[in-house]
């Protein structure tokens, strides 16, 4: 069964976005999540430089996690009511300031707080994907967010990278040096070269957080998403949190910068993440879906020979991880691609539901690979992998079965808006692909009749009486 394609109406209503204007928004989106990686691989140079324990060490990390968290569930949401520009350069200005105070941090506790205020910042990633998708049109929508979203996994997988280079040339404050300068030329560039991009609606904050639990409430596909979004993410952790274990363990006996390397085969799910939009603008979303999961659940089965080690585990290792990586990214594509085009208005409201449940879902599956990890070897932690892809099937079968609504929904602020001027009732949002055109009149014989005409078939007209047809 196929998404519902665009309509052409609506395709033409707003510009392409040129390739220069992608490609900005992919360096912003990457640029902003690797402010949180650059961290991973200094923990052992940030520990003895400020004379700490590595498990105190450890918990910068936890910081800056905890940051971003918490600003996916309460900044993420503000694009739906701010001017999304300015609500993107400021963030990023204030990202270099957070991480210059991480650079100048004279203590461990210091450095909680800083990064920290880094992770809040650096959820404005998160309001780069639904911003492009408002600035997209509706014909290359999937294919804009699928770019996007490539940077952000390049931006994380070559965040590592980056960092030990930098901190083989100087130490781990450079790192953090040269982040703030990337986000400062970032902010300014995107205030000179981004158009203002308006909000979608004008909420109270306090209705605009309640809202979001009210999308998923109400919203069988988006739950189903969140559903599979923790899944996808689950198993991405799983993946990197145990194979940095089995590849510094006997069976490959590898040091920090080799591990490191191996992020490299993740990128692959850079160029999944474009194919996936390009097939989502077909409508073709649900195979997209489908693929992901058979191709999850397919990679765990691969990727458990690599604990034999040797030239054969080493290339099961490298052909798992870019199944799985390529794996996660088309369902993450799937998912914006279906939610947004299902929630036009909120589009930012979508994006924190989905982001907290992948949190969530790789929280867990990071806490649960590392205590099976001891007990049970490498062979568990697949075992693990695969049961939690399975339980993704599970979840797509549910939808399969019984499809949740996937046609646009009406923006019900404008809905009230448009009722309330007209007089006409309930009115579609100005981003539904399925819009009627509705031509209401006012007439005067003795009495004031309001009409509703529809261009669509089949109305009833009845002289001598006051009708209203809806369209």
């Amino acid at each position: 069964m196929n998404d519902p394609q665009p309509g052409s109406d609506a395709a033409g209503a707003r510009p392409s976005l040129s390739r220069a204007t992608v490609l900005l928004l992919a360096v912003v989106c990457g640029a902003a999540v690797a402010n949180i990686y650059y961290a991973q691989p200094l923990l052992p140079i940030i520990s003895r430089a400020l004379g700490v324990s590595e498990g105190a060490g450890g918990l910068v990390v936890t910081a800056s996690q905890i940051g971003y968290a918490i600003s996916l569930a309460l900044l993420v949401p503000l694009g739906d009511v701010l001017e999304r520009r300015r609500l993107v350069s400021v963030l990023l200005g204030l990202s270099a300031v957070a991480l210059l105070g991480a650079a100048a941090s004279p203590s461990l506790n210091s450095l909680y707080a800083a990064v920290a205020l880094v992770g809040v910042t650096s959820a404005v990633a998160q309001i780069v994907v639904p911003m492009a998708a408002s600035l997209a049109a509706d014909h290359e929508r999937g294919s804009v967010v699928g770019t996007v979203m490539s940077g952000l996994l390049v931006g994380i997988m070559l965040a590592r990278i980056a960092a030990g280079v930098l901190a083989q040339f100087g130490d781990w404050r450079l790192v953090f040096v040269f982040a703030a300068f990337v986000m400062a030329v970032l902010a300014v560039t995107m205030r000179l070269v981004l158009r203002p991009v308006p909000p979608s609606q004008n909420t109270p904050y306090p209705q605009l957080l309640r809202s979001v639990l009210t999308l998923v409430r109400t919203e069988s596909l988006l739950r189903r998403r969140m559903g599979l979004a923790a899944v996808g993410m689950g198993c991405f952790t799983i993946l990197w949190t145990a194979s940095s274990f089995l590849l510094a363990g006997s069976a490959y006996g590898y040091g920090p910068a080799v591990i490191g390397l191996f992020g490299l085969a993740g990128v692959v799910g850079a160029v999944a993440a474009v194919a996936a939009g390009r097939f989502a603008d077909r409508g073709r979303g649900r195979q997209v879906a489908t693929g992901g999961l058979v191709v999850l659940t397919a990679s765990w089965g691969v990727l458990a020979f690599a604990g034999t080690g040797g030239p054969g585990g080493l290339i099961a290792l490298i052909v798992g991880i870019m199944m799985l990586n390529l794996a996660q990214q088309a369902l993450l594509i799937s998912h914006q691609s279906v939610l947004y085009r299902r929630i036009p208005h909120a589009r930012s409201r979508v994006t924190t539901a989905l982001m907290v449940a992948s949190f969530a879902g790789s929280t867990v599956a990071s806490a649960l690979a590392s205590a099976l990890y001891p007990v049970a070897g490498w062979a568990g932690v697949c075992a693990l992998g695969a049961v939690v892809a399975v339980i993704g099937i599970g979840i797509w079968s549910l939808e399969l079965l019984r499809p949740s609504p996937s046609e646009p929904v009406a923006d019900p602020e404008a809905t009230a808006e448009t009722g309330a001027a007209d007089g006409c009732g309930a009115g579609p949002s100005r981003d539904d692909e399925h819009r009627n055109d509705s031509v209401c009149r006012n007439e005067s014989k003795g009495q004031n009749d309001s009409v509703c005409l529809s261009d669509s078939k089949g109305r009833n007209e009845s002289k001598g009486q006051k009708e209203t047809a809806h369209a």
